[in-house]
């Protein structure tokens, strides 16, 4: 997907750790939610869902009941039908029922004026796309992957993770967890929408980034 040019790379969704707090919480959310919007979840990716423990099980707040709704519908899920739902939602024939591309979202438009923008902050940020991928750089699970490296990565501020995210997720990320959530092709998606909207509306509020 994306790969952060002389800094860190992304924790891969298997890590042994359960427990997360602050900004590797943070982290390890946009993470998941990458490894879960790039490709059809694989048993591994499952597997870590379930193994996954709150870092306050007793928090009884919307984080805590998105990440409980997803890990249960880990458990129910037929891995076997993943295939045909991700397609269903994010592919289609033509199109799927969801769109996972930021200037999409923005204009109406693919490969629009919006994915010019994010290009170049990406290279003023020395973060260069993978050349084996084919999707373009405003996929939501890149730009949950970008997030990811922002975070992680010392010689970046949270002013510059604020300005990220304000400019390329914050307009639109809500919209389409919310579109995901109500999409008829959505079982287990609609989980991963439910953690996803919630996610959003925690970063808003921890980044300070108003709607207007």
């Amino acid at each position: 997907m994306l790969t952060l040019e002389s800094k860190v790379v992304v924790r891969e969704h298997h890590s042994s750790q359960t427990h997360f707090v602050g900004s590797e919480l943070r982290m390890n959310t946009y993470t998941i939610l990458a490894s879960l919007l790039h490709k059809t979840p694989d048993l591994s990716l499952l597997n870590h869902l379930l193994s996954m423990e709150s870092s306050d099980p007793s928090e009884p707040g919307t984080m805590g009941r998105a990440w409980l709704s997803l890990k249960q519908a880990a458990s129910e899920v037929e891995p076997a039908r993943l295939s045909e739902e991700y397609q269903n939602l994010f592919i289609g024939l033509g199109r799927g029922e969801v769109v996972p591309f930021g200037s999409w979202h923005l204009t109406g438009f693919l490969m629009d004026k919006p994915l010019s923008d994010l290009r170049n902050d990406l290279q003023a940020l020395g973060i260069v796309r993978d050349e084996r991928e084919k999707d373009p750089e405003d996929h939501i699970a890149s730009l949950c992957e970008t997030m990811a490296l922002l975070i992680q990565a010392e010689d970046i501020d949270e002013q510059m993770e604020r300005r990220f995210f304000a400019c390329h997720l914050h307009p639109w990320a809500s919209k389409f967890f919310r579109e995901v959530q109500e999409a008829d092709s959505a079982k287990f998606y609609k989980h991963v929408g439910y953690l996803g909207q919630s996610f959003m509306e925690v970063e808003s509020h921890y980044l300070n980034v108003r709607t207007h």
